[in-house]
C-alpha cells in the first residue's frame, strides 16, 4: 500500500486520526501501510496493556493529502485532531496550552519501514514563556527551563529551519564561560540565560519572533514531519534500503513523560537480544536526568541497564538494575512480554518519569547479519518462530558481511586507542573527517574511514561509502552504531581518547598524531584503533549460520552452481554449499603468463601446421586446468563455456609483446604487426567471438573438447566420478550450433575409442545469451541437452548498452527514476525476463527435458534468484562467495512460493517426460549427448 493507496484506504474508513491511550487504540500491529511502524506498534503496545503515553497518529494517508496539496497539511484535519487530543488532555489531567498546567507533546514521524533518525523529530512541544513558568511551579525550574531550551532548538532546526550549530555554538560557550562539562552541571538561572539566547536568534535569523502560540506550534511540527519524508537523509536512507519513495509517513504526536526532572528519572534504549552478536540476553543502555535525543546523539556516556550490557572499558558505571531496581524488573518483564508477543528481537525505546516507567517504542531491531543469523536460529531452536521462518529472517544480500574480512591474530598491530565495538569486521582506510569527502574519495576508488567526533543523520551517505565509522562520542545506541550495524559496516564508537579536530584535519591519541590521509584500522569486534594497515583473515562459518543454511537447502527447489576457472575457486565455492560449476570460462586460463605466448602463436599463425603447433602446446595446459577442476568438485557437474572473448584481448600491443611472438613464429615483426592490425575489429563485443571462433577455427574448439575429455578420462580412471558438461558460447542461429555440435561429438567420440574402458556422458549445451537466441529456441533446443542464460550479455545486446562504459551515465538514470534497479545487477524482469521465460518455454516445447539456469552475475542477486525460481529455471550460477546468498535467496523464493509452508523434507520436482528424439547428425556420439539429469 502506497500513500495514495493509503489515502483510498482512510476514506474508505472514514478516519485519518488514530487514537491510543489508557489500554484503548484504534489501530494495531497488523496496520503499518497506514499508521506506520511506530504508530501501529504504540498502538499494539497499548492494547497489550502496557505503559504507554496516550496520543495519536495521523496515518500516511495524510501524508499523500500534504504532498498533493504542495506541502499543505488539509485544513479538513483540524476536527479530528482536536477531538484526539481532548481525550489525550484527559488522561493525562493536563491542557494543551495551558500556562498552569501545560500539556506537552511529542511529534514524531514513522514510516511502515525502520528509518532511525532519517527524519524529524519535535520535542516538548507546547512550551512558550508562559508555560515554561507553570511547569517551573509545577516541577523545578531546572528542569522547566532545560525542557524549553531543548524545545527551542529542535522546533527551530526542524521547523523553521535554522541551523542547529547557532545553537550549540552558544551551549558550548555557556558552558565554557560556566567552566563546566555537561549539560547537567548547568542550573535553573543558566538555562534562562541560554532560553533568551536562543529566541534572539531565532528572530535574527528568521525576523519572527519564536512562536508562542502552542496550536500554531503543534500544525507546524506535523507539516514539518511530513515534509522530512522528503529531506536528503531520508532519500538516501530509502535508495540503500530499497523503501519506495511514495509510502510516505504518518506522524505520531503523543504526551511528553520527562527523563530529566531529577535523579529519579531516565531515558534509555534497548533489545530484547544483542544486536551486534544475537546473544540471549536483555542489552541497553540509558541515561539519568535525560531526554531520549541525549542517549542516541553520545554528548553524554550512556550507563549500561544491567551488568551483561556493560563493556570492559566501562564495568565502573552502576546499571539501571542497581539504581532503579523496580523499574528494571517492569522493563526486563515488558522485555520478555513484547518478544514473545512480536516473535522477533525488539528495539524499545523507554523513559521512567518519577520512577515510573514508560514505553514510548518497539520495533523490529536492527542487527548484524551475524546477529540475525543467531536470532533466528535460537528463536527456531526455542520454538517461537518455525524454521521456514528463521529462514526468511536473514536477509540474502546481507551474507556478504558474514565473510567480511577479520584482523588476523597473528599480525602485528599498533593499537592507539580503544572504544566500544558497535558493529563488527575490520575496515582499513584513510582517515576523513566529512560525509561528503568520504563520499567524494570512495566514488575516486580510494578507501576511508569515516572519523566524526560523533555522527548525525546528515553523515549517511559518507557512512555508506566507508569501509568502517570511528566516532569519539556515543554508545552502542548511538546514531552511528545503529546505522552502520543496519549497513553492515565495522565500526568503533564512544573512543574518548581521540581528540578530533575538523579545522586543523588530525586526530590527537596521547603522544600519536593521525591527519586526514593517514591510513588506520578499526577492529569493530574488539573497539581497537590501530595505526597503519593490518593483515585480515577470512573467517569461517560454521554454527548457527550451517544450521541456518541446511533449513535452506530443504526448503529451495533451485540448484545453486558457481563460477570458477581454477581448482581453488571451485573448492571455495563447494564449501559455501555449491553444487556444481555452472561456468568454467576456458579464456581465463589462456591469460597465464606461460601461456599466453603459445596463444598469440595460435591467433597469429598463417597456416595450419602453425596453429597445430601452438596448439599441441595448449592441450596439455588446458587438460592440467581441467584436471584440476574435476577433482576438486568429485561427483559434481562442471560446465565449460569453449572460447568466448574477442582474440584481440589475447594479442600484445607493446613492441616487446610483438618481437617475441614473431621470434616464435619466425616471421618479420612487420608482418605481424601488420596481423595484429587485421585482427583489431570496431566493435569486438559485437565481433568475431564466441562460436564464430569454433566456426573460423574449428581446431580450437576441437583442442578444447580434446583437453576436457581427456581430462575427464584420466580423472575417471583414478577413480573420482566426473560430470563434465561442454557449453558453446553466443549461439544466434541453430545452424551454428548443428555444426558445433557435430564437431564436439566427433572429437569426444575419437577420444573415448582411444580410452575404451572410460564410459563418461557430456552434455552439450549452449548459451542463450543474443537475443535471436531466445526467440528461435524451439530450433536452438534440438541440439541442446541445456541451456544457459548470459545474462551479461543478453542485458547488454539488448539494452544497447556497453557493460564498460554504463557506469558513465546509468546512476544519473537510477537518480532520475527511469530505472529502478541497475540491470546489470538485478534482471529487468520485463525486458531481459521476458527474454529468458520465452527462451525455457520454447527450448522446453522442443525438449520438456532440457535443462534451463543462468550463469552471470545475476545469478547472485537475491532478486534475480527469485526471479529464477519463478521463471522455472532448474539451476542458477554465480560467483564463489555469492553462493550462500543464492541458497538463501532460492530458499525463499520457495518458501514465498509456497505461501509461507515449508515441507520438512526437501520436494522432489516432478518428472519430465523423455526428451524427443535427437536431431539428425547427432547419432555419431551415442555415448556423449545424453547429459546427467537431476
Amino acid at each position: 500500500m502506497t500513500a495514495r493507496s493509503a489515502a483510498k484506504a482512510g476514506k474508505t474508513t472514514g478516519r485519518r486520526v488514530f487514537f491510543f491511550g489508557a489500554g484503548k487504540a484504534d489501530g494495531n500491529a497488523g496496520m503499518k501501510e497506514l499508521l506506520g511502524g511506530k504508530g501501529a506498534n504504540l498502538a499494539e503496545m497499548t492494547r497489550l496493556g502496557l505503559p504507554v503515553p496516550p496520543g495519536f497518529t495521523i496515518s500516511t494517508a495524510v501524508c499523500a493529502e500534504y504532498e498533493k496539496a504542495g506541502g499543505k497539511v488539509p485544513r479538513s484535519l483540524e476536527p479530528d485532531v482536536a477531538k484526539a487530543l481532548r481525550r489525550v488532555e484527559r488522561i493525562m489531567d493536563a491542557r494543551f496550552g495551558d500556562p498552569k498546567r501545560p500539556l506537552l507533546l511529542s511529534v514524531r514521524s514513522g514510516a511502515r519501514a525502520s528509518m532511525p533518525g532519517m527524519m524529524d523529530t519535535v520535542l516538548n512541544l507546547g512550551l512558550n514563556d508562559r508555560s515554561a513558568e507553570g511547569l517551573a511551579a509545577l516541577a523545578d525550574a531546572r528542569f522547566a527551563y532545560d525542557s524549553y531550551r531543548r524545545f527551542v532548538q529542535m522546533y527551530s532546526d526542524v521547523v523553521l529551519e535554522v541551523p542547529r550549530d547557532h545553537f550549540e555554538h552558544r551551549l558550548e560557550a555557556l558552558k565554557a564561560s560556566r567552566g563546566v562539562h555537561l549539560d547537567t552541571d548547568l542550573g535553573a538561572e543558566d538555562w534562562r540565560e541560554l532560553v533568551r539566547e536562543y529566541l534572539r536568534i531565532v528572530e535574527e535569523e528568521t525576523g519572527k519572533p519564536f512562536p508562542q502560540d502552542s496550536h500554531a506550534q503543534l500544525w507546524g511540527a506535523i507539516g514539518a514531519v511530513f515534509r522530512s519524508w522528503g529531506n536528503p537523509r531520508a532519500i538516501t536512507y530509502r535508495k540503500l534500503n530499497g523503501i519506495p519513495a511514495d509510502w510516505g509517513t504518518a506522524v505520531n504526536v503523543q504526551a511528553m513523560v520527562f527523563g530529566n526532572m531529577g535523579d529519579d528519572c531516565a531515558t534509555g534504549v534497548a533489545f530484547t537480544r544483542d544486536p551486534s552478536t544475537g546473544a540471549n540476553f536483555f542489552y541497553g543502555e540509558y541515561l539519568k536526568n535525560a531526554q531520549g535525543e541525549d542517549v542516541v546523539a553520545g554528548i553524554r556516556t550512556p550507563q549500561p541497564i544491567n551488568k551483561e550490557s556493560r563493556s570492559p572499558d566501562h564495568a565502573h558505571l552502576p546499571t539501571l538494575e542497581e539504581e532503579m531496581p523496580k523499574a528494571y524488573k517492569e522493563l526486563a518483564a515488558i522485555r520478555k512480554k513484547l518478544e514473545s508477543h512480536y516473535r522477533d528481537m525488539q528495539d524499545v525505546e523507554f523513559t521512567i518519569q518519577n520512577g515510573k516507567l514508560w514505553m514510548l517504542q518497539t520495533r523490529n531491531g536492527k542487527r548484524t547479519v551475524r546477529a540475525a543469523v543467531t536470532i533466528a536460529v535460537e528463536m527456531a531452536r526455542e520454538k517461537l518462530i518455525p524454521r521456514e521462518v528463521a529462514v526468511t529472517r536473514v536477509d540474502p544480500g546481507s551474507l556478504d558481511q558474514l565473510l567480511h574480512p577479520t584482523l588476523d591474530p597473528d599480525a602485528e598491530k599498533k593499537v592507539i586507542a580503544k572504544g566500544l565495538p558497535a558493529s563488527p569486521g575490520a575496515a582499513c582506510g584513510k582517515v576523513v573527517f566529512s560525509a561528503d569527502e568520504a563520499e567524494a574519495k570512495a566514488k575516486a576508488g580510494e578507501k576511508v574511514v569515516l572519523v566524526r567526533i560523533e555522527t548525525s543523520p546528515e553523515d549517511i551517505h559518507g557512512m555508506y561509502a566507508a569501509e568502517g565509522i570511528l566516532t569519539a562520542r556515543g554508545g552502542m545506541t548511538s546514531h552511528a552504531a545503529v546505522v552502520a550495524r543496519g549497513m553492515g559496516k565495522c565500526c568503533v564508537v564512544g573512543c574518548g581518547t581521540l581528540q578530533i579536530s575538523y579545522d586543523r584535519g588530525e586526530i590527537r591519541v596521547n603522544d600519536t598524531l593521525v591527519r586526514a590521509g593517514d591510513v588506520i584500522t578499526i577492529d569493530g569486534s574488539s573497539g581497537e584503533v590501530i595505526l597503519g594497515e593490518v593483515a585480515t583473515v577470512t573467517p569461517e562459518l560454521g554454527g548457527e549460520f550451517g544450521e541456518l543454511m541446511r533449513w535452506a537447502d530443504v526448503s529451495r527447489q533451485l540448484e545453486v552452481r558457481t563460477n570458477a576457472d581454477t581448482p581453488h575457486d571451485a573448492k571455495v565455492a563447494r564449501d559455501f554449499g555449491a553444487q556444481g560449476i555452472g561456468l568454467c570460462r576456458t579464456e581465463h586460463m589462456f591469460f597465464e603468463e606461460e601461456r599466453i605466448l603459445a596463444v598469440r602463436e595460435m591467433i597469429l599463425s598463417t597456416d595450419e601446421v602453425q596453429r597445430g603447433r601452438a596448439l599441441e602446446k595448449l592441450l596439455p595446459m588446458q587438460r592440467g586446468d581441467f584436471v584440476g577442476i574435476f577433482q576438486a568438485m568429485d561427483g559434481l557437474p562442471v560446465t565449460i563455456r569453449l572460447l568466448d572473448p574477442p582474440l584481440h584481448e589475447f594479442l600484445p600491443h607493446e613492441d616487446a609483446g610483438i618481437r617475441e611472438v614473431a621470434e616464435v613464429l619466425g616471421d618479420d615483426v612487420a608482418a605481424v604487426r601488420a596481423r595484429i592490425e587485421e585482427r583489431r575489429e570496431f566493435n569486438p563485443m559485437l565481433g568475431h567471438r564466441g562460436c564464430r571462433l569454433g566456426i573460423t577455427f574449428p581446431d580450437i574448439y576441437r583442442m578444447q573438447v580434446r583437453a576436457i575429455t581427456e581430462a575427464a578420462c584420466q580423472v575417471a580412471q583414478s577413480g573420482v566420478r566426473v560430470r563434465p558438461e561442454i557449453m558453446i558460447p553466443l549461439i544466434a542461429h541453430v545452424k551454428e550450433l548443428a555444426r558445433l555440435r557435430q564437431l564436439a561429438e566427433e572429437e569426444v567420440a575419437r577420444v573415448l575409442d582411444e580410452h575404451r574402458g572410460v564410459k563418461l556422458k557430456i552434455p552439450i549445451g549452449t548459451m542463450i545469451e543474443v537475443p535471436r537466441a531466445a526467440l528461435v529456441a524451439a530450433d536452438i533446443a534440438r541440439y541442446a541437452d541445456f541451456f544457459s542464460f548470459g545474462t551479461n550479455d543478453l542485458t547488454q545486446m539488448t539494452y544497447a548498452l556497453s557493460r564498460d562504459d554504463a557506469g558513465k551515465f546509468l546512476p544519473e538514470y537510477l537518480e532520475a527514476g527511469i530505472l529502478e534497479d541497475d540491470p546489470f545487477v538485478s534482471i529487468d524482469r520485463e525486458g531481459i525476463g521476458q527474454l529468458v521465460m520465452m527462451g525455457v518455454e520454447r527450448g522446453r516445447s522442443t525438449r520438456r527435458d532440457l535443462k534451463v539456469g543462468i550463469c552471470g552475475e545475476h545469478g547472485g542477486d537475491p532478486k534475480s534468484v527469485q526471479f529464477c525460481a519463478q521463471a522455472g529455471l532448474d539451476y542458477v550460477s554465480c560467483s564463489p562467495f555469492r553462493v550462500p546468498v543464492a541458497r538463501l535467496a532460492a530458499a525463499q523464493a520457495a518458501i514465498t512460493a509456497r505461501g509461507g509452508a515449508s515441507p520438512r523434507a526437501k520436494r522432489k520436482p516432478k518428472p519430465r517426460p523423455k526428451a524427443k528424439p535427437a536431431a539428425a547428425g547427432r547419432g555419431s556420439a551415442k555415448r556423449t549427448t545424453r547429459g546427467a539429469r537431476r
